[in-house]
């Protein structure tokens, strides 16, 4: 029998090392498809008539655009384990000072989009579930595919139009990923025969919830919770774009836009390393019951 200790180290170790080999490929291969970006390194400098090809070529190599690109990132991850994450050549800004402003807007924008979609997901599921009204659960399950259909540029827009919060669109977008998941969760843990002796036996539909439906669903709504994560992460960038938010998402754009290699594989690798803590400790708290218990 494995100890808890001894559960956690080893878990902890394998998924530290996944992590780090994940962040460094998606690393590389942001900075690949920048690199290899139709117009990358093209810049309305150059146009200037007046500058001699030294001149051009003094500004080509002033931005790293001669460097090959194992080398870029062989520096990069030089300067990134020294603690700097090198300047945006776009806003003529440091990385650092760029992440720390804009970091907190999207913090507390996936922060809210994750706390309504959560409550509003979730609160339907178990509605549909313990009260078995098919009208509650057709009304709600017709809102989620129409939410489905709809992208999330389409739903941004359309808060600009009618002068609403940006903020709400991410809550539109997780809850119907997780108001379908969480109720075919809780319906299969309702069906399970310990579940309906339980209501034979006249328990309340509260108990019945909590001592028995919940604990069944609980690591699959873990694991869902990491998912949401990374779906609320994606849903920023298009959200804050368009609903004009001072984010990372917004700044990811306007590193696209503007080719900087260095802060869109800063941007990349921060998304990255988001979303593999979030799935990572989802499984490892789903996991551990059954680890814990081998």
């Amino acid at each position: 029998m494995r100890t808890p200790g001894r559960f956690w180290l080893r878990a902890l170790a394998r998924h530290t090392a996944r992590m780090l080999l994940v962040l460094m490929l998606g690393g590389f291969l942001g900075a690949t498809l920048a690199r290899m970006a139709p117009g990358f390194g093209q810049d309305a400098e150059e146009l200037d008539s007046r500058l001699s090809r030294e001149s051009v070529a003094a500004l080509r190599q002033a931005r790293g655009e001669d460097e090959s690109l194992p080398g870029f990132y062989v520096h990069f991850l030089g300067r990134m384990v020294r603690g700097d994450l090198g300047q945006s050549q776009t806003l003529q800004e440091p990385v650092r000072q760029l992440l720390a402003e804009r970091f907190p807007e999207t913090l507390e924008s996936v922060g809210l989009g994750l706390a309504l979609g959560w409550a509003a997901g979730l609160g339907l599921a178990i509605a549909a579930v313990m009260w078995r009204s098919a009208w509650a659960d057709l009304t709600a399950g017709l809102a989620a595919s129409v939410l489905l259909c709809v992208p999330a540029a389409v739903l941004a827009l359309l808060f600009v139009i009618i002068q609403a919060p940006g903020r709400l669109v991410i809550g539109l977008i997780v809850f119907p990923k997780i108001f379908q998941f969480a109720r075919n969760l809780l319906l299969r843990a309702a069906s399970l025969p310990h579940v309906l002796t339980a209501r034979a036996k006249g328990l309340g539909g509260l108990r019945v919830l909590i001592r028995h439906i919940l604990p069944v669903a609980g690591p699959q709504l873990l694991a869902l919770a990491g998912v949401s994560v990374s779906l609320a992460l994606a849903a920023a960038i298009p959200v804050e774009v368009l609903c004009d938010l001072p984010g990372i998402g917004q700044l990811a754009w306007k590193a696209a836009m503007g080719r900087d290699l260095a802060l869109l594989v800063d941007l990349t690798m921060i998304v990255t390393l988001i979303t593999l803590v979030a799935n990572t400790g989802a499984e490892l708290l789903a996991r551990r019951p059954r680890e814990g218990g081998a």
